[in-house]
Parts: structure tokens; C-alpha cells; sequence
């Protein structure tokens, strides 16, 4: 639930404008709520009605109900009046709550001002004010300044502040990407790294439907919206410490010196009554205040005297308390849609009784090996063969990044042979990663096919290792076809598929998790292509390569633990020359 405040002295024009406003938000399709600040004793209620005999009589909250509203009016009699963070529980989720006044609470504002007034603007000094409306022109504000009449400027700020946006529908049907989303901009050849990313992520959209789980089931999937408190956390003000309760208006100069009510208050079992002016009561870590009380002296600082507590000064007001939602708020947005949820989010859902949760089902990605040379491991000794690496490599990735991997087999150098199992594969699958034949050789026949009876790009990416990129789409399904080359196609999956399946899977698109630090090796690189050396750290924190740049030692990429990032500028690289470090715990996770 968001909050925004409307700020001004004395008929700066803030009721006006939080009536506009009001009708200008709820007329774009948000649920808005207001709380307004008195500074004199208001009453809703009118003497003589029933409702006001039964406050006079005594009731500590009166319901006044009829078909059209109900009203609840709570008597605070002598207690604290309450703050901000203390009403907002009890207001019902909303998408916005405007605040009228309150100038002193930390939530952002929007100062209203008239220049007749005369008054000095609250801006000036104050940080949580966004802007002012304002029906004059003043100057040397450190915040935009908007007219005072133009609602529709002011509502937008206060949304794009607020961070409102559109919730989408559970249970959704996935959607379909564009048929030219992978085209490369007319002229383009070679493909710088981050140019390429750049359009990568600018064609992609989440592909995946939604339903809905409780918390429990929805580990490790990605949420479909964004979810909100049920409830705030904690529910109630509580004690942080075994000690003792009152009111802090009861307290001297020197401290206190009052005596014990009848009873305790405990965690789960609250006290019943309120707790009389001027005394204290015996309360337990976590157990909900009392009316009546609103500090709580810890107890190893007080001494107790037959029925009395005694302790000195300096406590002040609401010490050793923890306020009602100061944790979260009911409405509040806890987690957003595009999330991973994790066993921490699984505890801080069950903290404000979310007790089910709209979520993304989980990416099919298909994974296809082609060639007739590839054979599976045990089936062969001809050593015209070789064994299909790629297929396990990269449905373990895919299993690793929490999707749904589905192994399409190998498939031979066959135009209808290969078709057969595209076609397949598009049934069953939200994307499909094939490795070889990305290229435009005799043989390459992934490309040709995706080429004359699907859509395809091939992308000549400035990359070492790992040039060639098929991207295309075989009936809807986005197809990325990685380099035959394992060292490649590792490369190509943890630096563009992965980014590209995240956002395909309705997860944000993601960049690789890395640091620097310095090298422990030597190397002469020419401009012109961006370069990833299988590397690991030292136990010294230095980033060792492994002795081979070629393509073909597989070895390397189990003997790394990441890689090594080299732009496309030349460098001359020596021990302890500052390298990015890119781990593996960073690129083959969700």
C-alpha cells in the first residue's frame, strides 16, 4: 500500500487539492484512501444521537453502521494520541493513501503553497518534500515546482513517485513473441557484446503463464505479480524486553516511581484491561501494549520496592517498544512481480499471512544436439565420433537455473529428420537451445532450416569464444542456436541465453554477477572482439586462466570455477593488471 503526503500551512490550498486529487487517481483506475490530520478536538459525531451517548457513557470504540458505510470512532480519552505508523494498519489495502498533514512524519509530500499566504515553504527544509504545487513562481527550491490548479501534472508525480503500476491478471495465458523480435538493425555485421545484449533484451517478452501456489509450493519460482501484506508485521505494538509498562506522561523530571498494576502481559496472552494512569504492569518480551501503555523499562534497571517500581530518568517516550507495522505495513508491496522466491521470502510471507502467491510456471527449455558425428557416451569406440558433450552440459544449466529441461535427443545432418523434431519441440517446449549448425555451411542445416521455414537471424557476434548465434523462431517458439564448439556454446548460454530465458521465464533480465581483481597472468589482446578465459581464483584471490585458449580443450571449463571478461579495447595484460572476474556460482544460478 503506497503513501503520499499533502503538505502547507493554513489555507495553502491543501484540502482542494487532495479532493482533486483524489478524483483525478480513482478516475485512472486506482483504489485511493485518505487519512487526515486534526490539530483540534475533532468529533464526526453529533450530541444527542445514540452513538454519542454510548461514548459519553463510557464505550472505548463506538461502530456506527447503516447500508451505505460504517464509521468507527475510537476514544482515546487520556492515552497517547496515536502516530502515523499506528493508523495505517487499520485502513483496508488500497493502491494509494494520501496523507493530509502529518508534516513531521517521514513519508514523501507534496507541498501545497499560496503566495498570499506569506508563509515560507516547508521545502526548504525539508527532504521528503518531492515538489511543491504552487500557484506562484518561487524560486531556489532544490524540487520541481508545479501549478497549484494543474491536477493532472501533480497526480503524475505523485505515481511515478509511488512506483504504481499495473498488476498483471493470475492465471494468465502466456504470450507470444514478435515474429521479427531477433532482427538485427539494417547495415549490422559484426556484433559488438553489449550491442548485441542490448537488442537481445530489447525483443523479448515473458512467454509463460501463471497460477497460483501456496508460499510453501512456490519456492524457487518466479512470482507473477507483486504481492502485498495481509497483514502488518508486527499485527500489534509489543514489548521488546522483559521489563515493565506505562505511560511515559506519567513520568517526573527524576524518573518514576509507580506502582504495579494487578497482572502481566505476555507473548500471546495480552492483558485485558487497560493499565490505569500513572501505574505500571509487568509485560514480556513480544507481548502486545496494553492500553495505557506506550514505554517499557527494561527490568534489570528498575528497583522494585513491595508494590512499587522505581527507576530513573532519561527514558523516553515508546523506549523498548516496537511500533505496530514498523517492520511492514498491511497493503504494503513485499515482494515484486519478476522475484525468485527464496526460503527467506518464505518466512517474511508467513510474517504478514500471505498464504498463496501468483506465479510464473516454470520454463520449458528444450535442448537438441545435432550432427552426425555426435554419438552418446558407450554407444561407439569409432573415433569418427565424438561424444555429445553440449546436451548434459546445457540441460544441467537449464536445471540449475530452476527451469523445466527437456532432452530432444541428437539430431542427424536431415532437413525432415531435423524438422520432425522442431516441430515436436514446439509443442512441448517454451524454447528451444540446439548446438551446432549455427553457421552457414553445407552441413549447417539448423540455420538453413530456420532460415527458409521459420525466422531467422544469424547474428556474427564479436565474441571469442563463440562467433556464430542463430536466433530465430520455429511455430512461436524463440530457438537459440549455440556453436557446436562446447567451450562456445558454455560461453553463449551463461552470457546471452541466460539473461534472454530470464526474462522469457517473466524474471528480470540479468546481468552477470562479477568483481575484479587482480590477474596472475599474462596475455597481448588485439581490439576488436570482447574475450572469455576460462579462469579461477588463487588462494591468494588472484585470477588464474586455464593454459589453453583452444576451443576444443573441454577440460578447461571444469577446471575453471568462471571466467574472465576482456572488452573489446586492446590490452596488455600482466600479473596484477585489475581483470573482471565472473563466477560460475554467479552465472549457472537462478
Amino acid at each position: 500500500m503506497k503513501l503520499f503526503g499533502v503538505v502547507g500551512w493554513k489555507n495553502s490550498g491543501k484540502t482542494g487539492l487532495m479532493e482533486r486529487l483524489v478524483a483525478e487517481i480513482s478516475g485512472r483506475g486506482f483504489r485511493v484512501s485518505t487519512l487526515k490530520h486534526a490539530h483540534h478536538a475533532v468529533d464526526v459525531d453529533q450530541p444527542g444521537k445514540d452513538s454519542y451517548r454510548h461514548r459519553q457513557a463510557g464505550a472505548v470504540e463506538v461502530v456506527l453502521a447503516s447500508r451505505k458505510r460504517w464509521a468507527m470512532m475510537h476514544e482515546l480519552r487520556d492515552t497517547p494520541e496515536p502516530e502515523l505508523e499506528d493508523l495505517l494498519p487499520k485502513l483496508t489495502p488500497v493502491d494509494l493513501v494520501l496523507v493530509e498533514g502529518y508534516k513531521r512524519s517521514r513519508h514523501p509530500k507534496i507541498e501545497a503553497h499560496r503566495v498570499e499566504t506569506g508563509k515560507g515553504l516547508l521545502a526548504r527544509e525539508d527532504t521528503t518534500v518531492r515538489a511543491v504545487a504552487s500557484n506562484g513562481a518561487p524560486e531556489g527550491l532544490p524540487v520541481p515546482v508545479i501549478d497549484l490548479d494543474d491536477t493532472a501534472a501533480i497526480a503524475d508525480l505523485i505515481l511515478r513517485e509511488a512506483g504504481l503500476t499495473a498488476q498483471p491478471a493470475e492465471d494468465q495465458p502466456p504470450s507470444q513473441l514478435r515474429n521479427d523480435c531477433f532482427a538485427l538493425p539494417p547495415g549490422v555485421d559484426w556484433t559488438p557484446v553489449a550491442d548485441a545484449l542490448d537488442l537481445l533484451r530489447d525483443g523479448l517478452t515473458c512467454v509463460t503463464g501463471t497460477e497460483t501456489l501456496a508460499p510453501r509450493d512456490a519456492l524457487g519460482r518466479i512470482l507473477a505479480a507483486p504481492v502485498t501484506a495481509l497483514r502488518a508485521n508486527p499485527p500489534a505494538a509489543n514489548s521488546a524486553v522483559d521489563g515493565y509498562g506505562f505511560a511515559h506522561a506519567a513520568l517526573g523530571p527524576e524518573g518514576g516511581a509507580l506502582p504495579l498494576a494487578g497482572g502481566r502481559a505476555a507473548a500471546g496472552v495480552p492483558h485485558p484491561h487497560p493499565v490505569p494512569e500513572g501505574q505500571a504492569l509487568r509485560i514480556l518480551t513480544g507481548a502486545s501494549l496494553p492500553a495505557g501503555v506506550d514505554t517499557v523499562v527494561l527490568e534489570e534497571d528498575v528497583t522494585l520496592d513491595a508494590d512499587t517500581v522505581r527507576f530513573g530518568a532519561g527514558l523516553k517516550r515508546g523506549a523498548n517498544t516496537r511500533k505496530a507495522g514498523e517492520d511492514k505495513l498491511r497493503g504494503d508491496t513485499v515482494l515484486d512481480a519478476g522475484h525468485r522466491v527464496r526460503a527467506p521470502d518464505l518466512a517474511l510471507l508467513a510474517s504478514v499471512g500471505v498464504a498463496e502467491v501468483a506465479v510464473r510456471i516454470p520454463l520449458r527449455v528444450g535442448v537438441l544436439s545435432t550432427g552426425d558425428e555426435l554419438a552418446t557416451p558407450g554407444e561407439t569406440d569409432d573415433p569418427a565420433r565424438i561424444f555429445d558433450a553440449n546436451r548434459p552440459m546445457l540441460l544441467g544449466i537449464a536445471a540449475g537455473w530452476a527451469y523445466r529441461p527437456v532432452d530432444l535427443g541428437q539430431a542427424p545432418d536431415d532437413r525432415d529428420g531435423l524438422r520432425a523434431i522442431l516441430d515436436d519441440a514446439a509443442e512441448r517446449c517454451d524454447v528451444i537451445l540446439t548446438s551446432g549448425g549455427a553457421s552457414a555451411g553445407d552441413e549447417d542445416h539448423m540455420s538453413a532450416i530456420l532460415q527458409s521455414e521459420g525466422t531467422m537471424t544469424s547474428w556474427r557476434i564479436a565474441l571469442k569464444p563463440g562467433r556464430p548465434l542463430a536466433l530465430g523462431l520455429w511455430r512461436g517458439v524463440p530457438v537459440f542456436g549455440l556453436p557446436g564448439n562446447p567451450v562456445a556454446a558454455l560461453v553463449c548460454a551463461l552470457i546471452f541465453a541466460r539473461p534472454a530465458l530470464s526474462v522469457l521465464a517473466g524474471g528480470p533480465w540479468q546481468e552477470p554477477l562479477g568483481f575484479t581483481v587482480p590477474a596472475a597472468f599474462s596475455k597481448r589482446k588485439k581490439p576488436g572482439r570482447s574475450e572469455y578465459l576460462r579462469a579461477r581464483l588463487s588462494p591468494e584471490g588472484t585470477a588464474e586462466v586455464f593454459a589453453s585458449e583452444g576451443s576444443g580443450r573441454v577440460s578447461g571449463l571444469s577446471w575453471a570455477d568462471g571466467l574472465v571478461a576482456l572488452g573489446p579495447e586492446a590490452q596488455e595484460i600482466a600479473p596484477g593488471t585489475p581483470v573482471r572476474y565472473l563466477p560460475y556460482a554467479g552465472l549457472l544460478t537462478p
